[in-house]
């Protein structure tokens, strides 16, 4: 099977970093992007060096599939590792172990501590936990990948714990633009859901008082969606079962032929097959679909579980994401949910790369009424947060331009080039949270950047391989940037650096005075 651009260079990231001295690394790829496929080529080439491989996960949906997709991917069959099952006396390099079954102490210490070379872990968000480690500190030698989507900071925090690095990411906006994901649409609903009073529990919204909250609003949001949901294949997700349950009668009730499925549904794999096939036009359940389940044809997803977790939120909306014939986008449909937690997700989560575009892309939802393109509107907001950011910062960056120092201060840089992956830059692991180091700050100082007053080794390298970047694509250095914005020229940083060089050229031949007939503040380069 042939890899996707980006499922190339994700495995070849992966074997990068286990060649060097990052044994636990991770992969971050949104729902419906392929990340078994990917570590299916993973898989076979470490069983091509003679390796033993092992796939944990804590869903048998989730093993299920990683062993059918490793076999279809790559012909390889595996041995599994779950209940009354075991891969002992097996010839298979391959196996697929259940995380509740390998945990046990009596079923774990069956194999020697170096039977495995290498651990790959599927929705790995789970491994920092008490039973994961248990398994991978067993395993101790082995080379370990976790597969995860895309995470929020927290999740990447306390996997930072754990791993070493990130291999690499794939964003869900970029499978978006590159044509692999459906474009996700979001419209806002004028109903009000009053959460405020729900409380909190292992991180996350607790779902019974959840429940409870969200009981008195379901009736008004079933005949909500007669307007939106009437010709689409819409998935809901609540946060109990007895809630999906009344939700799904409600729905029936007012003319859907909606159909609900949980953990206790005998007739799961059936209701599912008839949802496929279009018997029911909504499904309903309870955090059931969030991992290992597939429908590309849905065309319009429901979150009506709260949550601050970003990751979880991705997982749930990515049920729509899949491309499908004549499927042009896939509808999210939001509340205007009422809560003192701020960190309650919504659509702009999904794409924003920083809190202040993701509230202004809220805030513009909520104004709108109508069906938004994400993508348009974090374009939209993005340029909004750029303009009140520079107003915030103007006397600042004033003060700044002003120093006579040799070197060009971070801050000016980041603003100059608008960049918002550095501006909203958040460590994750362990190594970027300390200080920049002295090859770092050397390296800096090269490029004419004061490194004294960045934060930490992770923005260091951040910075660093922007410039690096910036370097090869030609644009304009930080020396150039601070010159010509001394002088009132606007975001020089954008400009190419000979366009800097030239209107440089021409001002130092005037004695370091600007043309007459060139205004800064309006000035733009020659393409």
């Amino acid at each position: 099977m042939a890899l996707r651009p980006y499922q190339q260079a994700a495995e070849t990231a992966v074997l990068q970093e286990w060649e060097g001295e990052n044994k636990k690394t991770l992969l971050v790829l949104p729902t419906g992007t392929g990340k078994t496929i990917v570590f299916a080529k993973i898989t076979e080439d470490r069983v091509r060096v003679g390796e033993r491989v092992l796939i944990m996960a804590h869903r048998e949906e989730l093993l299920k599939q990683a062993a059918d997709k490793i076999e279809k991917a790559t012909g390889l069959k595996s041995a599994v590792e779950k209940a009354e099952q075991s891969c002992k006396g097996s010839w298979y390099r391959v196996v697929v172990g259940s995380v509740q079954t390998l945990t046990r102490d009596k079923r774990l210490k069956q194999f020697s501590r170096n039977f495995f070379d290498t651990i790959i872990i599927d929705e790995a968000h789970h491994s920092v936990s008490d039973s994961y480690q248990h398994v991978l500190q067993y395993f101790d030698g082995a080379k370990v990948l976790g597969v995860t989507a895309t995470p929020d900071r927290s999740d990447m925090r306390n996997l930072g714990t754990y791993y070493n690095s990130l291999a690499y990411e794939y964003s869900l906006p970029q499978a978006i633009k590159d044509g692999y994901l459906s474009k996700i649409v979001a419209q806002t609903i004028p109903l009000t859901i009053d959460i405020s009073g729900v409380g909190f529990s292992a991180g996350d919204y607790k779902m019974g008082e959840l429940g409870t909250a969200l009981d008195p609003y379901l009736a008004q949001i079933a005949q909500e969606m007669l307007t939106y949901c009437a010709d689409r294949k819409t998935v809901v997700f609540l946060p109990l079962v007895k809630t999906s349950q009344k939700f799904c009668e409600l729905l029936n009730q007012v003319g859907f032929n909606a159909a609900e499925v949980n953990g206790n549904s005998d007739d799961r794999e059936q209701v599912l097959q008839d949802f496929d096939a279009g018997k029911y036009n909504v499904l309903c359940n309870s955090m059931l679909l969030t991992e290992g389940w597939d429908c590309p044809s849905v065309d319009c997803v429901i979150v009506l579980r709260a949550t601050k977790s970003r990751s979880l939120y991705s997982q749930m909306v990515g049920r729509g994401t899949r491309l499908y014939p004549g499927k042009d986008h896939v509808l999210l449909l939001d509340f205007l949910w009422n809560t003192e937690k701020h960190e309650l997700c919504r659509p702009a989560c999904l794409i924003a790369e920083s809190e202040d575009v993701a509230a202004k892309m809220t805030e513009k939802l909520n104004e709108s009424g109508k069906p938004e393109d994400l993508e348009v509107l974090e374009q939209e907001a993005s340029e909004d947060v750029v303009s009140d950011r520079e107003a915030a910062l103007a006397d600042k960056l004033a003060a700044m331009k002003k120093r006579k120092r040799r070197l060009v201060d971070p801050l000016q840089f980041e603003m100059s080039i608008q960049a918002e992956d550095l501006s909203g830059y958040v460590p994750s692991f362990g190594w970027e949270m300390g200080p920049a180091t002295k090859k770092q700050l050397e390296a800096l100082e090269k490029f004419g950047i004061f490194g004294d007053e960045i934060e930490n080794a992770g923005k260091a390298k951040l910075i660093l391989d922007k410039l690096i970047k910036r370097k090869e694509s030609g644009l304009a250095t930080p020396r150039q940037i601070r010159l010509l914005e001394s002088r009132g020229f606007q975001h020089v940083g954008t400009w190419t650096f000979a366009a800097a060089t030239k209107l440089i050229g021409r001002i130092a031949a005037r004695g370091w005075r600007i043309p007459s007939d060139i205004k800064p503040a309006e000035y733009i380069p020659e393409a």
